[in-house]
């Protein structure tokens, strides 16, 4: 199979996808082929794309419901599962800072997209600020969901919001990470079975030993560029919303948050019932 070549689009009864895909209607399956990966996709819809990006430890799951709003509103939401999570395969464990960035070029590529809407949440937005700043012809717009944005001026209040970081530096194999989903980290509460869906590609080996190696390998050394300034003293020129964990108006980064307004002319609102909506985009 060629390195742009994908497996015929698929649902997940007609596939041996191991462990069992989590249930979300309208949406559909199959495996993309790039060098070195195959990545699992999730879509929905039919019209201008827009790229999501999940956080960790999640995958292509996260955004079963935005996906399908975003397609009863006419676009195409595609939702890959990035290197090390979820059901992508990689042929090496091996991956850097731009492992997932690259995989996401590649992906584009595959699938005949010179651009794209996107949308990133947590550790996903890592990868989607590499895209922004790096590759601004691939993104019409972004919106990235709770972070700070990638420009942001280090203060040691913020260390609190890196208080998890520890368990997924030291990580065991076969340690749980249920916590992470604990009234701690989340806006609400989630059941035990939809915790068990976030959780069951770390059934996978695959996904397992991943948790350390993107800590070390993608987290810190991003997060250590972004502290240093480093984004700071370049040009952000897609239009981007950065909807960060601290309330507008208040906290360490509140600076920040003033300095993406000027950046943006995409908007984003919480709608019922924890839907996404979009307005104003481009």
């Amino acid at each position: 199979m060629s390195a742009s070549e994908s497996l015929p689009l698929a649902a997940p009864e007609d596939r041996d996808w191991s462990p069992p895909l989590p249930p979300a209607d309208g949406i559909t399956h199959r495996r993309i082929a790039t060098p070195g990966l195959r990545t699992h996709l999730a879509e929905c819809g039919q019209g201008e794309p827009v790229l999501l990006l999940h956080g960790f430890p999640e995958h292509w799951w996260q955004w079963r419901v935005v996906a399908t709003g975003l397609a009863a509103a006419g676009y195409r939401a595609l939702a890959p599962d990035l290197r090390g999570a979820g059901w992508t395969e990689a042929d090496s464990p091996a991956l850097d800072r731009t492992s997932r960035l690259r995989d996401v070029l590649a992906l584009l590529d595959a699938l005949g997209l010179e651009s794209v809407r996107l949308v990133s949440h947590d550790m996903g937005a890592l990868t989607a600020m590499q895209l922004s700043y790096g590759h601004p012809e691939r993104v019409l717009s972004a919106v990235q969901l709770s972070v700070p944005p990638a420009f942001f001026a280090f203060s040691p209040r913020i260390v609190p919001g890196f208080r998890h970081l520890p368990q997924f530096l030291l990580h065991r194999r076969g340690t749980s990470l249920r916590g992470i989903f604990s009234p701690t980290y989340v806006a609400r509460g989630m059941t035990e079975e939809v915790k068990d869906h976030h959780l069951a590609p770390q059934r996978r080996a695959e996904v397992e030993a991943a948790v350390r190696t993107l800590t070390w390998r993608q987290i810190l050394p991003e997060a250590l560029r972004m502290s240093a300034g480093h984004y700071r003293r370049r040009r952000l020129a897609v239009p981007t919303l950065v909807r960060g964990p601290a309330d507008p108006g208040s906290g360490p980064l509140r600076r920040s948050q003033r300095c993406s307004a000027r950046r943006t002319i995409s908007s984003i609102q919480s709608g019922a019932k924890g839907e996404v909506q979009f307005g104003g985009v481009g």
